[in-house]
């Protein structure tokens, strides 16, 4: 059964202003960003996924313990962010689709913080907000029932994967299948999702947006779980993705984007002949100026071969 969403003219803005997005990160060349960005992203995401559910270890902390740095703060938070670096360290190696495996994540990122790690819990659960029951989850003998039917929809449905990937981020928290870890797993597993999406997502710190956005973010959950659907949560979310990319791509500065790094992306597309002006559709956002120097660098470099002469120029990847 289909969970309960609207696709909404919000939501189709948004999914075209992360395809936008997702265009410009292409023609940036961040399909796979520097290890440099890399490494500060994915230290971004544990410190913020963790900081939402009170950890109270800093970017400095987090930086020392992935480094192999002896660090002093409460043995918990310790053993989070431990777990943390181990699951996000294997997500290309986890099956989007596979229960199997987001059971198994669940076990790396709560190995030692709960008593069944990696299991569904065994117990009646809710979340209580001051003194109010703020929501009671299903009942833990539907878990396995409703988490199955959640995962042949984000393998079947005919929605768009981005989309489908905020759905079951609420429906995983709605359902609440674990005693503990819920968020973090809901964050993760819609990482791992958006990776199937466009492999980009393994690099973006969407879970620091959610950070700084972290009470608009159990407003919607709340107002989501009043309604009785998910749409106000993707609308949320995607706002997230949104922004989350163009942080990315604001850090990210065209001149470190070097004439190497420009010439192989460019003659892994281009085959067969071409002119400059095909370079430059390949390489977005260069000069003509650039363009050309990076051509005469290649004939220099013996990696083209020419034909024709001022306009009419053609080159092509020299073989050997």
């Amino acid at each position: 059964m289909k969970p309960p969403y609207e696709i909404t003219n919000r939501i189709l803005f948004l999914y075209g202003q992360i395809s936008e997005a997702l265009g410009q990160c292409k023609s940036l060349l961040l399909v796979k960003p520097e290890a440099k960005l890399r490494r500060q992203n994915r230290i971004k995401t544990i410190h913020s996924s963790l900081a939402i559910e009170g950890n109270t270890l800093d970017i400095e902390h987090i930086t020392a313990i992935i480094d192999k740095v002896h660090v002093v703060g409460p043995r918990k938070d310790i053993l989070e962010v431990q777990n943390a670096i181990r699951a996000y360290d294997q997500l290309n190696q986890l099956k989007a689709y596979s229960m199997n495996d987001f059971l198994r994540a669940h076990g790396i990122l709560m190995e030692g913080l709960v008593d069944n790690p990696g299991k569904f819990r065994q117990k009646q659960v809710g979340i209580i907000k001051g003194k109010e029951v703020q929501h009671i989850a299903p009942g833990y003998s539907m878990v396995p029932v409703l988490m199955k039917d959640l995962f042949d929809y984000i393998k079947k449905d005919k929605d768009l994967d981005i989309i489908k990937s905020c759905v079951f981020h609420y429906e995983m928290e709605f359902i609440h299948p674990f005693e503990d870890g819920n968020g973090r797993m809901g964050r993760f597993w819609q990482t791992r999702l958006l990776m199937d999406a466009n492999p980009i997502f393994e690099y973006i710190p969407i879970e620091e947006t959610i950070r700084d956005n972290q009470e608009k973010y159990y407003k919607v959950l709340e107002d989501s779980d009043n309604e009785g659907k998910s749409t106000q949560f993707i609308e949320f979310m995607l706002e997230v993705i949104n922004e989350s990319l163009r942080k990315t791509i604001e850090g990210t500065k065209i001149p470190n984007i070097d004439y190497k790094k420009r010439a192989d992306y460019a003659l892994s597309i281009l085959v067969g002949w071409f002119d400059r002006k095909e370079y430059i559709k390949v390489n977005k956002g260069i000069s003509t100026a650039t363009a050309s120097r990076d051509l005469k660098q290649l004939l220099l470099d013996g990696l083209l071969e020419t034909t024709g002469n001022g306009r009419m120029t053609k080159y092509k990847k020299r073989n050997g």
